[in-house]
């Protein structure tokens, strides 16, 4: 069986880890990244990772040139599986049901049309014939080709506490390089007041590369991890870029706080697109068990620091002030939620097209 895989994201790559494991006998085309010898994507992810309306407009025309070989492989899969990357992913599904209207399309982590552009959903079931939603509330937006799954999150994370505390400190300053320069200079700030073993999280798709040009020299200050999930479980607190590492943090029961600063123009841009009141994925959850419309609510369970309020005195002020046990508590009602994983039934789903 050969599957078209659009996987842009780093998150993608390791939910479709964790899909793999279920499936054998599979020739995998498309955008990835390799875990076997036999495997030849035609992109790697990296060429896809950009961040701000500047740095996606300078990368048009590859994006352009990427969709139409994508478009051109897909004639050779059995079926077209598509994780998150909206921007991408929906016009490819478009363009391939247009030259193969019966070539199955599965869309795997579903682009987040609760916090914006809900008329993609729409689209999206035209496009495809099986939806995954990660989330319980998305099934409101779709007609009947959504089923949830559950979450990847739950099959990945090997790590539970059963109570907040650990040792030492875990600073996540994100996986672009520009989230990097942007956030880890005051997480710098920070480490210094603190007298705890300091970990810095290095993506594992950074392994490789020169860390001390990427971080500069107050890398020294640091122990290096690639190891997420157990650098949170065994740590007692978290300073983390928005992303899913914050939820990765909720789930294994860490305490954390979310920091995030973009490019004045890119954030002023997003914030008039987007009207979130938050942006975290466990705020967002939290959100919708309070029966308040996700991403546009009021009950937090952790706090935000965006754009002017992220420094190193706020930063600070919720490491020493934070209620770590009621944080703990709401945390295990998320992983709740979520109930269990999800590559199990995707991988059903792509058996029952063989």
């Amino acid at each position: 069986m050969k599957i078209l895989v659009g996987a842009l994201e780093v998150s993608s790559n390791v939910h479709l880890q964790a899909l793999r494991t279920h499936l054998s006998g599979v020739e995998w085309l498309g955008i990835y990244e390799p875990l076997e010898p036999q495997d030849k994507p035609l992109f790697s992810p990296k060429s896809f990772s950009v961040m701000g309306f500047k740095e996606v407009f300078s990368r048009l025309l590859f994006f352009y040139k990427a969709l139409k070989a994508m478009v051109e492989l897909s004639k050779q899969a059995d079926l077209i599986l598509l994780m998150d990357s909206s921007s991408f992913n929906i016009p490819l599904a478009k363009r391939i049901k247009k030259i193969t209207p019966n070539k199955p399309i599965i869309y795997y982590i579903l682009p987040q049309v609760w916090a914006w552009k809900a008329y993609r959903a729409p689209i999206i079931e035209a496009n495809c014939d099986k939806l995954a939603a990660i989330l319980p509330f998305e099934l409101q937006f779709y007609k009947s080709k959504a089923t949830f799954v559950g979450h990847p999150l739950l099959d990945e994370i090997a790590y539970c506490k059963d109570s907040p505390h650990g040792e030492g400190v875990v600073f996540m300053p994100g996986s672009r390089k520009q989230e990097i320069h942007a956030m880890f200079p005051i997480f710098v700030e920070v480490a210094k007041q603190i007298p705890q073993r300091h970990v810095l999280v290095v993506p594992k798709s950074l392994q490789g590369e020169n860390l001390r040009a990427l971080y500069g020299d107050d890398l020294d200050m640091f122990e290096i991890s690639y190891d997420t999930h157990k650098s949170l479980y065994e740590s007692s607190f978290a300073f983390i870029c928005s992303g899913t590492a914050t939820l990765e943090a909720t789930l294994i029961g860490t305490p954390f706080v979310l920091g995030y600063k973009a490019r004045p123009l890119d954030f002023f841009i997003a914030k008039n697109l987007v009207k979130l009141t938050c942006i975290g994925l466990a705020n967002i959850f939290y959100n919708a068990l309070h029966n308040e419309r996700p991403g546009r609510g009021k009950t937090m369970l952790h706090t935000e620091l965006v754009q002017e309020s992220l420094n190193a005195t706020n930063l600070l002020e919720i490491y020493h002030t934070m209620d770590r046990q009621r944080f703990f508590e709401q945390s295990q009602k998320i992983r709740a939620y979520l109930a269990h994983g999800s590559a199990s039934m995707v991988a059903d789903w792509i058996k029952a097209y063989a």
